[in-house]
């Protein structure tokens, strides 16, 4: 080996499976998790303390419990943190594409001052257009949009949940901090390779987004809205605010592409401040979270990771579903016309989603300094 090459330490994921005992239920063992990885070296003394957290989209019951939420947002501010839980609103329209709504969204889900023990804030703002610009320097992304309740921060901690995805293979720590804190118009950036469009069926010549356009670009005509492409700069504001949408993205990236970004994005959330990351491995459902529904879980529930390092976090919760058995009756069940092969050792998501590849987010994550894909995985009992 060259004496000059640097060899870096595995990152260190700590994990904890879902048998309990009188004493130590769930709650229990996720804040002796939590300590055991290192929590509390975190200073949380007067910190505003972002929980960025899914709060489920109406119809789709595989977001994480509240009671998860609650347990950490109780030890985070016995150590002294100015805690709340947060999330950005959608690209698309759905029930949480603006803040009112997304705020009833998660009321409804228990993210609450009583279920959550938490006050809840959505980080961009009414329609998706309160963002900070940081600076990153990447590739794709050199800006990334961030919502302005997550760019503002003291200190992050993002409580994930790990399943499939069906544009970027799988959704954990990664996708939670750069697809979940970018502003509406960070998300188009995320997804599109082109600029907006205007569905002239579904435009209804309202003018929002002539207001809210930047750069001047959009004029209203005849009740129709009209891009001056010479103008356009790609940013997403008609999108974001688009009620009806009539402003809608042309073009979407390919998986590598999507996940490069989101890398990029996730760089900047956690830039310059303490980041901690928890993952819950539990109803793997094969797609995203925003769906109003939530298929079955395509293997069973396996436990909680935590880490510092949100990289091998995604990596380590990947290795622990490929070793995992497939339950029966689900999306990859529905492929075995004997039922009876278990996929262990397997790439459950590349199964369910042949055209995606998960592993560009962590490679290049691991490229521009987000983490490393090297872990050693520690068991909290």
């Amino acid at each position: 080996m060259n004496s000059n090459t640097t060899v870096m330490e595995p990152s260190k994921v700590y994990f904890t499976d879902l048998r309990t005992t009188p004493g130590n239920d769930m709650m229990t063992k996720l804040t002796r998790l939590v300590k055991r990885a290192g929590i509390e070296t975190i200073d949380f003394k007067d910190k505003f303390t972002a929980i960025k957290i899914h709060f489920g989209e109406p119809g789709n019951l595989a977001y994480i419990r509240p009671n998860y939420a609650a347990a950490i947002v109780d030890l985070l501010r016995s150590l002294g943190a100015k805690v709340f839980l947060t999330d950005s609103n959608t690209l698309y329209s759905g029930g949480r594409s603006n803040a009112v709504d997304h705020l009833h969204a998660a009321m409804d889900n228990g993210f609450n001052p009583i279920g959550a023990h938490c006050d809840v804030i959505i980080a961009d703002g009414l329609i998706g257009t309160d963002y900070k610009e940081i600076p990153v320097g990447g590739q794709y992304c050199p800006t990334p949009k961030i919502g302005s309740a997550i760019a503002n921060a003291d200190i992050i901690i993002s409580m994930n949940h790990f399943k499939g995805h069906e544009q970027t293979g799988f959704g954990g720590a990664i996708k939670n901090l750069g697809m979940g804190s970018a502003s509406v118009g960070g998300k188009l950036e995320l997804h599109s390779s082109s600029q907006p469009v205007i569905d002239e069926n579904a435009c209804i010549g309202c003018r929002i987004c002539e207001k809210y356009c930047r750069h001047n670009a959009i004029t209203v005509t005849d009740r129709k809205a009209h891009i001056d492409y010479s103008k356009c700069v790609g940013c997403g504001q008609c999108v974001a605010v688009c009620q009806h949408e009539g402003a809608v993205v042309k073009d979407w990236d390919s998986s590598e592409t999507l996940n490069y970004k989101i890398a990029e994005y996730a760089l900047a959330v956690v830039k310059d401040k303490p980041s901690f990351h928890i993952s819950f491995i539990m109803n793997v459902s094969p797609n995203c979270d925003c769906w109003n529904h939530n298929d079955a879980a395509i293997v069973p529930d396996l436990g909680i990771a935590a880490s510092f390092d949100p990289v091998a976090l995604d990596c380590a919760c990947a290795d622990l579903v490929k070793a995992a058995p497939v339950l029966p009756r689900n999306i990859i069940a529905d492929k075995d016309e004997d039922c009876l092969h278990s996929h262990e050792g397997e790439d459950k998501f590349h199964i369910v989603h042949p055209d995606t590849k998960w592993e560009a987010g962590v490679e290049h994550g691991e490229e521009i300094g987000l983490g490393s894909r090297q872990y050693e995985l520690i068991t909290v009992r």
